[in-house]
């Protein structure tokens, strides 16, 4: 492992300050508006929602990532998800983004939104150019105002996600390195099954690296992290992930994929596999995180299949909440998720912390101890795994338990 784990999230990299406030959007008692800034520049990647009905905020930050390719400032809502607003929701994010830029000295063209809540009304465009301007005067590096711009963002999250690394790479003359760090956060906890990445999440970086990379190494990281979480089946018309680096660690520039390019993926693969597991295991009313690793498939892109509908599977997840040890909720879910196999040929566990227990093999559901499955299904984390014994790929997925409070949280969600 050529990174470390160390404190804080998107204010961590050099450079990078971060506010929040209340702004009363649709919370009266707790802040709803984040503001993440850039001292420079930035090259900037991002992966969005593949939901047809696409917010307009995802709408905006897609043209700016795709045409501009650089942006300095992001500024996020919680509360109104300012999507199915028609041609009134993009000219809300046009006024949003001239406001930030005016009061950051920046082009409009730099400014990125986000947007996350209830579908269909209206932003209260007084109520944020007045976060904006609140925001604008009291950004800090400190770490401390980027744990409170990731919990500004939260809606139905009962933790914040924060998460950084830090990492050497060659100095520009070569005879020494430098120490780049990377930060990020995330919101996400219903409405989660992503298809290009989160819900909303924005990872920073000192990073000096070529824009066309750091789009690469974005989508590649989003393939087996935020792609491969569920918690209910639906795909958000708002996800975003956004990527920021400004280069002011003072590395030699990453313009090719060698090793430091490699060392940053490994850094970004990190960050983004620990946002998108926490968001699974704070999935809406969750008890457990549930994990599911398929191994010795033919293919990759089968394996993924197999382990997200494992994950994604409504009786799986009853099945964990009730800590039933049904292993033909599992082998239901890999027989209809697509790919080919021979049910004779795999071998299905249960991992514990300590124990592992074999639940199916030769084509027939074991004789196992009960009172050990029970114990394993009581503990936070529940892992499953499948030997297909087809090939080498492998791929997990995480999703969680299927509660009664979530749709208790659903049923009045709007009102």
């Amino acid at each position: 492992m050529r990174y470390k784990k160390v404190s804080g999230g998107i204010t961590t990299p050099k450079g990078f300050r971060a506010a929040c406030c209340a702004a009363g959007i649709k919370y009266r008692n707790r802040t709803d508006m984040a503001m993440i800034f850039s001292d420079v520049p930035c090259a900037a990647a991002g992966t969005f929602t593949t939901n047809k009905v696409k917010a307009a905020p995802v709408l905006w930050d897609m043209d700016v990532i795709y045409k501009h390719k650089t942006a300095q400032a992001v500024v996020v809502n919680a509360g109104i998800a300012n999507a199915a607003t028609g041609k009134t929701g993009l000219d809300i994010c046009g006024k949003t983004a001239d406001f930030a830029a005016q009061a950051l000295g920046i082009p409009a063209s730099s400014v990125l939104l986000g947007s996350t809540g209830v579908i269909g009304p209206n932003l209260p465009i007084d109520r944020i150019t007045a976060g904006i301007a609140d925001m604008a005067k009291n950004l800090s590096g400190t770490l401390e105002a980027g744990t409170a711009a990731s919990r500004a963002i939260m809606t139905t999250d009962t933790v914040n996600k924060e998460f950084a690394v830090e990492f050497s790479l060659p100095d520009p003359e070569g005879s020494g390195t430098v120490t780049v760090r990377m930060g990020g956060m995330s919101k996400g906890s219903g409405m989660i099954h992503p298809n290009m990445c989160t819900m909303l999440g924005y990872i920073t970086t000192d990073c000096l690296i070529d824009q066309a990379l750091l789009q690469k190494a974005v989508s590649a990281a989003v393939a087996d992290t935020f792609n491969m979480i569920t918690v209910d089946g639906d795909t958000s018309t708002n996800d975003t992930l956004l990527a920021l680096a400004n280069g002011q660690a003072g590395n030699r520039p990453v313009t090719a994929e060698d090793e430091s390019y490699q060392i940053f993926c490994e850094a970004l693969f990190s960050i983004c596999h620990d946002l998108a597991v926490k968001m699974a295991g704070d999935g809406e009313g969750a008890t457990h995180l549930l994990e599911m690793r398929v191994y010795n498939a033919d293919t990759r892109e089968n394996a993924r299949i197999l382990a997200k509908s494992v994950v994604g599977s409504s009786l799986v997840k009853a099945m964990v909440f009730g800590k039933d040890a049904n292993c033909g909720r599992i082998l239901c879910a890999l027989g209809y998720a697509g790919p080919d196999f021979d049910p004779a040929k795999i071998q299905v566990y249960l991992h514990g912390e300590k124990d592992t227990l074999c639940f199916y093999r030769d084509g027939c559901v074991q004789t196992f101890d009960e009172d050990l499955a029970l114990a394993i299904l009581s503990e936070t984390a529940v892992r499953f795994s499948c030997n297909m014994n087809m090939g080498t790929a492998e791929a997990t997925a995480w999703g969680c338990d299927l509660t009664y409070d979530y749709v208790k949280i659903n049923g009045d969600y709007r009102t």
